[in-house]
């Protein structure tokens, strides 16, 4: 399917965008919750990436896009390595350790590491309302977390914390690798080939996979697919489309629109009614996003804040290499 932004507003496109990544995210913690009671996590992430990969390269084929540019596999390497690689398996382990809710409130420390980093190292700016709204979001977490984890079954674990807020740094520093690379090459490309660094960095896994594989049942089989394919290969491909045409920091804040939907779907998918701090957890975290993400327009230039002119091709499509 192409998206044509002759058609399309570029900046609803980009909406779009940011609004499936952010619910397949979210969707991927209901999967990794039953498919991980099966596979252990570096099976899972091995399974997952590979899935994952397989789709990106068929979508690489139809779309005719071969290898990015040289200048971009600094960012490829370094993303695909730490946030396909070593964020799927520290999360995958660190959610067998600590309860849902803590896993969540944990992980979503990485929008405010991801701003802060994008401003040290890319010069992005960290206006007052992305720093308010970041706090009201981070606020709504907690609540998320802590109601989630007082329960019957909550638990924490020290290495559960370490792993998850492992994941986190892994999050933030692979989307500010990635970065960069966008004026290089294209956002399938960039994630295309940022997941095959991953899977290949998951292959001493292999073993675990192939014996764990048999002996699974089919639906913690078909989580693991589903993970690979719409979380990670469709739901990546949006997020780089999206941070080609916005800040990394104000992307991240996004993402804490993720525990809110998680406790939608976990009421809806498995039946876990959540509490009322639970809800105005949730709430909490969608007003931080809209804080943040909607502020007063002021007239901008083609190109300001990482965002492509109007006119730009489509998704998946090759565009002009940005100079700046």
């Amino acid at each position: 399917m192409t998206f044509r932004t002759g058609r399309i507003p570029p900046h609803v496109l980009t909406i779009g965008a940011v609004s499936f990544t952010v619910f397949a995210w979210a969707s991927a913690f209901v999967s990794i919750r039953s498919a991980g009671a099966a596979y252990s996590p570096g099976a899972l992430a091995l399974g997952r990436l590979l899935a994952a990969s397989l789709v990106l390269g068929i979508l690489l084929l139809v779309r005719r896009q071969g290898l990015p540019p040289r200048e971009a596999w600094r960012g490829i390497l370094l993303s695909g390595l730490v946030w396909f690689g070593g964020y799927t398996v520290a999360l995958n382990w660190g959610e067998r350790l600590v309860d849902a809710g803590t896993a969540s409130l944990l992980v979503n420390t990485g929008p405010i590491l991801m701003a802060l980093l994008a401003a040290r190292l890319l010069g992005e700016a960290l206006p007052p309302r992305l720093l308010a709204g970041m706090g009201v979001s981070f606020a709504g977490a907690v609540v998320v977390g802590l109601s989630m984890s007082s329960g019957e079954g909550g638990s924490t674990s020290v290495l559960g914390v370490v792993l998850c807020l492992l994941a986190a740094v892994a999050y933030a520093t692979g989307v500010v690798a990635q970065k960069p690379a966008l004026s290089y090459g294209t956002p399938l490309q960039i994630t295309a080939f940022s997941c095959l660094t991953g899977t290949v960095a998951c292959l001493p896994f292999a073993g675990q996979l192939a014996a764990e594989l048999p002996n699974a049942p089919v639906s913690a089989t078909l989580n693991m697919l589903y993970l690979g394919v719409v979380p990670t290969a469709l739901a990546f491909t949006t997020w780089t489309y999206a941070l080609a045409r916005m800040p990394a920091g104000k992307l991240g804040a996004t993402t804490y629109a993720v525990p809110a939907i998680v406790v939608l779907l976990s009421w809806a998918l498995l039946g876990e009614v959540p509490a009322w701090l639970t809800l105005l957890g949730g709430l909490l975290c969608l007003a931080g996003v809209a804080v943040s993400r909607y502020g007063p327009r002021t007239p901008r230039t083609p190109g300001q804040d990482g965002r492509l002119p109007a006119g730009s091709p489509d998704l998946t499509g090759s565009r002009e290499r940005n100079s700046a």
